[in-house]
């Protein structure tokens, strides 16, 4: 091809040098690294915002979110004392509450196995408290009616766990996945061989918790949301009454619940059929 040729192909211009196109190059990637750069940026500053809407459940006897947030000191203590490692800090993207403290409870609840809830006796601040300052007003609902019975410790000569507000309450978000409903029964291991979530099993040992995945289930009809809860009277299993006037069997949740989170852990469904909701107060 001729100068003219070259030119008439390049739109009249003369075609650039190797040197030149190297430049427009490192340009255009500069433009782009820069583009994600402000991006990310922009990004950095929204997730936070975006996910600190996201509920958190916060260890027992945390105050209201407000002033848990206000007082924590993200020191980690209610992490360390936690037998059955239910407790986590919270990471970038919790904005506000990066550093705090809360519990994924399909993850691993939180069982009581250290019988004296160790997290409120830890905390240096009283984030988490057994008694709540009177210039803090307890959220109507948030209150529970007694001191909740521990079944660990029903035989003992003080069975209660010394809490008065629920961290939140169960509710059975999928009950069309229930087995329970369903009249199904459950054989197996609960989420899987993997799963590393731990509970007590009275059964096996008073003191030292054990893997779930250890202690496989056969049952005929599953009841194990009722059958794990360390709550007395919090969960049962009640004959109900289908839309089409059909009787079922359901999980029911009573006053008693704290919001521990083990019904949800030990839902052998996936995703579980019943929840934890994060700050929710009791509604007869």
């Amino acid at each position: 091809m001729n100068e003219a040729d070259k030119k008439t192909a390049s739109g009249g211009k003369p075609p650039l040098s190797k040197e030149r196109q190297q430049q427009a190059r490192r340009r255009v990637l500069r433009t782009i690294l820069l583009t994600g750069g402000v991006m990310g940026a922009a990004l950095s500053g929204y997730l936070p915002l975006a996910y600190s809407r996201n509920k958190r459940l916060r260890p027992p006897g945390a105050l209201d979110e407000k002033d848990f947030l206000a007082s924590c000191i993200k020191c980690g203590q209610c992490v360390q004392v936690c037998p059955v490692q239910a407790i986590k800090l919270a990471d970038l993207v919790d904005g506000f509450g990066v550093g705090t403290p809360y519990i994924d409870a399909r993850e691993q609840a939180c069982d009581f196995s250290c019988d004296a809830v160790q997290c409120i006796l830890a905390c240096p601040t009283g984030s988490l408290t057994y008694h709540k300052p009177e210039f803090l007003p307890v959220r109507p609902g948030a209150a529970l009616a007694a001191k909740p019975i521990l079944l660990a410790k029903e035989k003992d000569a003080e069975p209660t766990l010394n809490l008065k507000e629920r961290i939140g309450v169960a509710r059975l978000t999928r009950p069309e996945s229930c087995l329970a409903i369903q009249g199904k029964g459950f054989k197996g291991q609960v989420q899987g061989p993997d799963f590393k979530g731990r509970m007590r099993y009275m059964s096996i040992d008073r003191w030292k918790p054990i893997k779930i995945a250890d202690h496989p289930y056969d049952v005929d009809e599953c009841d194990l949301c009722a059958r794990e809860c360390p709550i007395k009277g919090a969960i049962s299993i009640e004959t109900v009454f289908a839309p089409d006037g059909s009787k079922r069997k359901s999980p029911v949740v009573h006053e008693p619940c704290v919001g521990c989170g083990v019904c949800e852990m030990i839902c052998p469904v996936e995703p579980a059929a019943i929840e934890i909701v994060p700050r929710e107060v009791w509604r007869s």
